[in-house]
């Protein structure tokens, strides 16, 4: 068997330890630094801020997926821009629910993490 199959046939088997979250854990690490480094700016640069703002990334990314995090953080931030050509993003069900999903996360990572 050459290495390359059996790196794949590896791939496949679950990680030791793991819960199917971590498994599948698909924030990258940038993601998470943003995430954290806006966190601490709202609630101080201490090193319990750190703590809990890394908490808070961890039990969002175990809540919702990394697509619907993206899709979430784009309205909100087209809600930002404002204007004619962004108020679908104002009224739009679809992108309410995405906005939604996100705050009902961070609710429960806060409620977990501070």
């Amino acid at each position: 068997m050459k290495l390359p199959a059996i790196l794949l046939a590896l791939s496949t088997l679950p990680a030791y330890g793991q819960s199917v979250a971590q498994q599948f854990n698909d924030y990258p690490t940038a993601a998470r630094a943003d995430y954290v480094f806006a966190c601490m700016a709202s609630n101080g640069q201490t090193r319990q801020s750190l703590e809990k703002c890394a908490c808070s990334i961890d039990e969002i990314a175990t809540i919702l997926p990394y697509e619907k995090y993206v899709e979430a953080e784009t309205v909100l931030s087209m809600r930002r821009t404002g204007g004619e050509r962004m108020a679908i993003f104002q009224s739009a069900a679809s992108a309410s629910a995405l906005v939604a999903d996100l705050r009902r996360a961070q609710a429960e990572a806060e409620v977990i993490c501070f």
